[in-house]
């Protein structure tokens, strides 16, 4: 019979220490949301100035003569741009480029040109495509977030 309350008063204490744990539920009433107006503006993409982009980038071009070679639409887009001549604008690598270069994109360029207007072309040193970039010698990619910037051939 000892063993038999033993028993009893050890189920007991333990089920009381384990009901009696209650947990922290916070009211409604005191929840903020701090984000509010920051989800509201995700929509939009951001897209950077042309200073930030000139920080960014590993190169920058000034062409009027760039074309869409190739493009694909399985899986994840992307696109291929060849520029067929230019002006090298600033490197921080290679100091000549060889013409005609292409460079790949993940979003299609809004490149439309009114009379001999040469557009800045942003790039970084490609990431990832590996296989495409062996095939196709692509070395940069467009700099994400960096704007379309035409630039006017009368003044420069």
């Amino acid at each position: 019979m000892k063993n038999f309350t033993f028993y009893i008063v050890l189920f007991f204490s333990l089920f009381s220490i384990v009901s009696c744990r209650k947990e922290y539920e916070r009211p409604r009433k005191y929840e903020i949301d701090l984000f509010a107006n920051e989800r509201k503006d995700t929509a939009q993409a951001y897209v950077m100035s042309e200073d930030e982009a000139y920080g960014i980038s590993d190169m920058v071009v000034a062409s009027s003569d760039i074309s869409i070679s190739d493009s694909s639409s399985r899986g994840k887009p992307f696109y291929i741009y060849r520029i067929n001549s230019g002006d090298l604008l600033f490197s921080k690598r290679d100091s000549v480029i060889s013409y005609p270069f292409q460079f790949l994109s993940n979003q299609k360029l809004n490149l439309k040109k009114e009379k001999n207007d040469s557009v800045y072309v942003f790039l970084e040193i490609l990431k990832g495509y590996k296989s495409i970039a062996e095939m196709k010698k692509i070395k940069y990619q467009w700099l994400k977030g960096a704007p379309v910037y035409h630039l006017d051939n009368e003044k420069k």
